[in-house]
């Protein structure tokens, strides 16, 4: 049996795999889980399935089995897309629950911490198993029990994300044993072990998926939460089944790109910004020159608000076909070009920012800290059948509690119109998110898959404008520099990779430049499958521990 110390892997640059049926996901032990799923008959939907409930046994610190799924499913038979959205859902008839608003600096400024919410993660699972799932549910539950019982060795990236997260996980005496079950957070390289959840996944093997909906974990976590002041009931559980959708499409360069649609946002929002891109005339640009980024940021930013008005098509009106109006994209490049400085802001920027904004390195860090907890997996079987899927520890469960060795996150929800997790208290609504599952189409036929956590909603599109406007592999694409929004500051926070006149360049045109580490992993994290000449390829982006895995 191999060492569970081998299963550590580090950031850094991954190795690409190449073969017939093709997985990459976050973690290698993930990874593992589902080529050994594919390789034994299953298809697609059964590998994701296996590897989605593996990830919530040895990456605690991201996802939980009480989170959310959401994904897109290409049926290689009928050459058709689908998407599950199986997000968590907050009960239309409970006031907003925080048991431990702002714990340790937790929610963002100005904005409260995660509220309780009912889980979307297995609901969402059992909708895909009992649609396109071809194995038992108890055999796609067998990798997760033994996981759960081997333990995993903990990597310097779970050790750092559990550093950062600790005063949020460990306010509970629930939360204490997952990630403290000594009394402090494990070390790297020792193995951790959470007895209860190897409880839990037997039982949701033998019980089914409605163990967690239904049975004694559903009972178990009402009962939680009631404890606590939360007035949840048993009825919650199954009030808003998970939705299947049918996703956007938008064609760009000779390919065809599908997205997920309303209430996500990331379909209109890549359609938005690369449709303000080719009317700007990105292909006469630099890559990563000064003129493509100052173009980029805008674009990013103007998208970031327009989203705004997107909501679910159960509450309001469909804004996404406005969003993705060419004539809507002209007049929005042409507001960015109206708005480029024509004078040099190099003296500007060096009075309110200082010399260090003119320096290719050794800027001031960032010191935004964007909330943690989310893993995307990506799967091509033999025969034709591609998901992109992110689980994800945030959208629900109550916060900083564990049930029966389930750690959860609770949910981001807001009312904000701009917020990226907005929301209305409805029965059957579901929120506004930036999941960033994405297909690319050629000749009719799935060519890329790719999603990631770690700020999605901007570096989606800058991965597809990396490869389909500037001819990039999808590897080399990944590896590239990326930037948030431009802020209404004029601060741009970018990782500090751009040539040093770029960055001179930028700063005579009045940015704040505010640099990020140079590969941050919280600046996308991609998991991919592509097609390559007769065979399919996977890669994991090096910013995280991801891994690619080949049959």
């Amino acid at each position: 049996m191999r060492p569970l110390e081998s299963y550590i892997a580090d950031q850094g640059p991954k190795p690409l795999a190449e073969g017939q049926a093709v997985a990459s996901t976050g973690n290698p032990i993930v990874t593992e889980t589902a080529v050994g799923i594919l390789s034994a008959g299953g298809n697609a939907a059964d590998a994701a399935i296996a590897a989605a409930l593996v990830q919530a046994v040895v990456e605690p610190h991201l996802t939980s089995h009480a989170g959310m799924v959401s994904c897109l499913y290409w049926d290689g038979a009928e050459n058709q897309a689908h998407q599950l959205n199986a997000l968590g859902t907050l009960a239309p008839d409970l006031s907003p629950f925080r048991p431990i608003n702002g714990v340790g600096g937790w929610a963002r400024e100005g904005a409260p911490g995660p509220q309780a919410a009912i889980p979307g993660f297995m609901p969402g699972l059992a909708a895909l198993h009992q649609r396109f799932g071809s194995k038992s549910w108890a055999d796609l539950c067998a990798p997760a029990v033994e996981w759960a019982e081997r333990g995993h060795a903990v990597s310097s990236f779970e050790y750092g994300v559990n550093v950062f997260a600790a005063p949020f996980c460990t306010y509970f005496k629930s939360g204490r044993a997952v990630f403290m079950p000594q009394g402090y957070l494990t070390p790297v390289g020792q193995v951790v072990r959470n007895p209860a959840m190897a409880q839990t996944m037997k039982a949701l093997a033998e019980e089914g998926p409605d163990f967690f909906t239904t049975g004694g974990w559903a009972k178990a976590f009402v009962a939680a939460g009631n404890d606590l002041g939360w007035p949840v009931r048993l009825d919650h559980l199954t009030s808003n089944p998970p939705r299947w959708q049918v996703p956007l499409r938008f064609a760009h360069r000779g390919h065809e790109i599908i997205g997920l649609a309303p209430p996500e946002r990331q379909g209109a929002f890549c359609a938005m910004v690369l449709g303000i891109l080719d009317h700007a005339g990105i292909t006469a640009m630099e890559p990563f020159g000064a003129d493509y980024v100052f173009t980029m940021a805008h674009a990013l930013r103007l998208a970031e608000q327009a989203c705004g008005f997107m909501h679910d098509p159960v509450v309001a009106g469909d804004a996404s076909a406005v969003l993705m109006d060419p004539a809507y994209h002209a007049q929005q490049a042409k507001l960015i070009a109206a708005s480029r400085p024509h004078v040099d802001l190099t003296e500007h920027v060096r009075l309110t920012r200082g010399s260090a904004a003119l320096a290719a390195s050794g800027w001031n860090s960032a010191s935004r800290k964007p909330p943690v907890g989310s893993c995307e997996i990506s799967i091509v079987d033999a025969n034709g059948n591609w998901i992109q899927m992110m689980n994800t520890i945030q959208s629900g469960g109550i916060p900083g509690m564990a049930v029966d060795g389930v750690f959860m996150m609770g949910s981001h929800e807001q009312t904000a119109m701009n917020a990226h997790f907005s929301n209305f208290r409805i029965p059957g609504a579901r929120m506004r998110n930036i999941l960033g599952n994405t297909l690319v189409l050629k000749d009719g036929a799935p060519w890329l898959a790719l999603g990631t956590p770690g700020n999605v909603y901007a570096t989606v599109a800058q991965m597809l404008v990396h490869v389909l406007d500037f001819g990039m592999d999808p590897q080399s694409a990944s590896n590239a520099p990326r930037m948030l929004p431009l802020e209404d500051d004029y601060t741009l926070y970018v990782e500090s990779r751009l040539a040093p006149e770029t960055v001179t360049d930028l700063t005579a045109m009045g940015l704040l430049l505010g640099p990020m580490p140079q590969w941050d992993w919280n600046q996308g994290s991609f998991q991919m499958c592509w097609r390559h000449n007769d065979h399919l390829r996977a890669g994991a982006d090096f910013r995280r521990t991801g891994s690619a895995e080949a049959i």
